[in-house]
């Protein structure tokens, strides 16, 4: 049984498309993180070699391997790491040569191979020619799954070759409901965790089973108010620590950005008197006090500048320099806007 939250029309047609022997030799899930991507993967890979008559069990011994990614015929294929400075690389040719070694060889332990690529968009252009010769090409009893956030960061000739499968995020409503049906959780605290994953429930999920989680996210919402009111030197020094760690870990950065834009959106939110849409529930009285210090064109000119710099870091631009600029478009409260052109620049250039 597919135990996926939500997603009811990419599990229909994958079930659909079991039954009927008429799977697809690639397919594409395309979604925001934690929405459920590698579940599904993991979910048809499952179905692919489980042992039962109702696929996938996700009890069987195959399945079973399947889930604790010990099983043979079932790889992922992911960033690999510099030995020496540790900075996420993006995946290699090398990586997609032994794939497709392994990929024309005969299954080992299972039924079928699967192949899944995570993630897709950090295929390097090398990587990706050589595995579009795989696709135009495909193996009997081998699929390939890529899952990907931004499929505009992918070669046409790739997304051609694949069957595409959007998992949009849920309703906050739909997420908490589920939230509370299969855990139990209480209904605000349901509904704190549904709103900061933003209808992904896999963060969701992760948060309501360890609260290390909840209190990161504490701490770097102190961090952020804590640089918000900082100088420029400050502000600076947080840049140089969000480089260095966005070298390691992209998707931790992405995640900081995405709790600066759930901030500032709540401000504006409370500024417009929509105190029941803000995601931050559980600070809404900080949210009020603060929301007063700031005019409404500045909320909404810093929430551009946020999802601004995270589209330009997706885009592999110069991580300190985006992320330097940030800092200076953040509003002050005493002069009433950005700060003036002129002195950005005399601070950034001196």
């Amino acid at each position: 049984m597919w135990q996926i939250i939500g997603q009811t029309r990419a599990v229909s047609l994958l079930q659909h498309s079991l039954e009927s022997g008429n799977l697809a030799h690639a397919y594409l899930f395309i979604g925001p993180s934690h929405v459920g991507k590698m579940t599904l993967a993991v979910h048809l890979a499952q179905a692919l070699n489980c042992e039962a008559a109702e696929r996938p069990c996700l009890e069987c011994a195959s399945c079973e391997k399947i889930k604790a990614g010990s099983h043979s015929d079932v790889q992922v294929i992911g960033l690999t790491r510099n030995e020496d400075t540790g900075e996420a690389m993006l995946i290699s040719i090398g990586q997609i040569e032994d794939l497709q070694h392994d990929a024309n060889l005969p299954p080992f332990e299972g039924k079928h191979k699967v192949f899944i690529i995570d993630p897709a968009e950090l295929l390097s252009l090398p990587a990706a020619n050589r595995l579009l010769k795989t696709l135009e090409e495909p193996a009997d009893k081998v699929t390939f799954i890529l899952l990907t956030i931004n499929d505009r960061l992918l070669p046409t000739t790739v997304i051609s070759r694949c069957q595409r499968l959007e998992l949009p995020p849920l309703s906050v409503a739909e997420e908490a409901k589920a939230l509370m049906d299969r855990l139990g959780i209480e209904p605000e605290r349901a509904r704190l965790l549904a709103g900061l994953s933003h209808g992904c429930p896999g963060w969701a999920l992760a948060a309501a089973g360890d609260d290390s989680l909840l209190q990161q996210r504490d701490q770097e919402l102190s961090r952020m108010l804590d640089t918000i009111k900082a100088d420029y030197v400050e502000r600076f020094a947080y840049v140089s620590r969000l480089a260095a760690r966005f070298t390691q870990n992209r998707g931790a950065v992405y995640d900081i950005l995405d709790l600066w834009l759930d901030y500032w959106r709540d401000l504006m939110l409370v500024k417009l008197d929509h105190h029941d849409m803000i995601t931050n529930i559980d600070r809404k009285d900080e949210l009020v006090e603060m929301a007063g210090g700031y005019r409404l064109n500045q909320m909404k000119d810093f929430i551009k500048s946020i999802s601004s710099t995270a589209e330009q870091l997706r885009q592999n631009v110069n991580t300190r320099l985006a992320l330097e600029v940030l800092m200076l478009d953040i509003p002050s409260k005493e002069g009433g806007g950005v700060e003036n052109l002129n002195n950005r620049i005399s601070v950034k250039y001196g």
